[in-house]
């Protein structure tokens, strides 16, 4: 599931909501711009009934549940209709609730990650990522952990997210530059979705230019 998700699109937007009713025509704005997977935090009373509406409302779009922090908090989002679970951390009682396919546990260190994935989970949440040391700190993670797979957040942005997108260990970023509280409330939709084109823009871009790269490192290799 999640790496059918993270196959599918390689930006997931962090969206944390203080009203219901933001909730539809926010999603329709991002899929307009091209994100259709969406990632709504449970910091708000609001977030369990924006899941909801979200998923009964705008179908095209795939949503899942942040913040989850306690397998009551798990719970209410499978209640709301999450088809994805993402924690900042990975306490045992998450890791023993969740599911491997569907739910993203955060990881920060060698030892997290490690446990994370001796329970089932081979793709993990990499957070706080620019804070714990960036691109460099993943690509130090790879040499003894190789089978492991990340999902980049925290700090990441317009200016970056190549970087993170470049390393072979990372399946997606999420951030929320896209979704900027000020715009949420002003009602901007065309504003946000423009974010959003910006944003599948520069990811686009980002995978051309690597693939472009493993081309013409091949082709190196063929002639020597």
């Amino acid at each position: 599931m999640l790496e059918a998700i993270f196959a599918r699109q390689k930006i997931i937007p962090v969206i944390t909501l203080d009203r219901v009713e933001d909730a539809v025509p926010l999603a329709c704005a991002l899929s307009s711009g091209g994100l259709d997977v969406l990632e709504v935090t449970f910091r708000t009373e609001a977030a369990a009934a924006a899941i909801q509406v979200i998923r009964d409302q705008v179908p095209a779009v795939t949503v899942g549940a942040g913040t989850v922090t306690t397998p009551a908090i798990l719970q209410a989002a499978e209640t709301a209709g999450a088809t994805f679970f993402v924690s900042p951390g990975a306490t045992d009682a998450l890791l023993s609730a969740a599911n491997p396919r569907t739910f993203l546990p955060g990881v920060a260190t060698l030892s997290e990650m490690m446990r994370a994935f001796d329970a089932g989970f081979q793709i993990q949440k990499f957070f706080p990522a620019e804070a714990l040391g960036g691109t460099n700190f993943l690509r130090s993670v790879s040499a003894p952990l190789p089978q492991l797979q990340f999902c980049a957040t925290g700090g990441i942005h317009a200016g970056n997210l190549a970087d993170y997108l470049a390393l072979p260990s990372v399946l997606a970023i999420g951030g929320s530059w896209m979704v900027p509280a000020g715009l949420i409330r002003a009602g901007d939709w065309d504003e946000i979705t423009r974010l959003a084109q910006s944003a599948c823009s520069l990811a686009a871009g980002a995978l051309s230019s690597e693939l472009d790269k493993a081309v013409q490192s091949k082709g190196s290799l063929s002639h020597e």
